[in-house]
């Protein structure tokens, strides 16, 4: 009897042990999910019905993100796309409209040569979650007016944060040096 009674406690402590071990690794993975995705984690946690499938989605992007071949731009790229952008600024005071969507596609033609895929807006936004995530509203809401001024329904203000926002993202990938984040 004394037998059966050992054999229970350890199989008991094991599956305790078991138990917290996979408490601790899904604390573990959630700490390393925000850390990354930094405001892009509760957005998507939000979106989604239960917590472990929005995680997935968040494993799956890093996932993909490893799966290209994202690269820092040459120091010539670098000065061309800068002075671009000096060039778009300047247009703004003249054609604001005009000047956001240059800065839309001045961002888009950094992401392409870096190496990110451009084709879709929203798998544009999932493959640049993993390694800018704290910059990732800031493209949001630029394209978000882009597409209004584009209808030719927002303010010289609103486009004036676009270009703000567009910049947050562009000096980020103009200057980024490390390979993939």
């Amino acid at each position: 009897m004394t037998t059966y009674i050992w054999v229970a406690v350890v199989v008991i402590a094991v599956v305790a042990l078991a138990a917290v071990a996979y408490v601790v690794q899904q604390q573990k993975r959630r700490n390393h999910l925000r850390e990354r995705f930094g405001p892009e984690y509760e957005r998507i946690v939000a979106d989604h019905d239960n917590r472990r499938d929005a995680e997935q989605e968040l494993l799956d992007r890093e996932q993909r993100h490893s799966e290209l071949d994202i690269h820092p731009l040459p120091e010539e790229s670098r000065e061309t796309y800068a002075n671009r952008w000096t060039e778009v600024q300047e247009r703004f005071v003249d054609a604001p409209g005009f000047a956001v969507t240059e800065a839309d596609q001045l961002v888009t033609a950094v992401m392409a040569e870096r190496g990110y895929p451009t084709d879709d807006f929203e798998q544009r936004l999932s493959d640049l979650s993993v390694g800018h995530a704290e910059t990732l509203d800031h493209y949001r809401t630029a394209h978000e007016i882009s597409g209004r001024a584009a209808k030719k329904q927002a303010s010289t203000e609103e486009l004036r944060q676009a270009m703000v926002h567009y910049r947050a993202l562009f000096e980020e990938l103009l200057h980024e040096t490390t390979r993939g984040r």
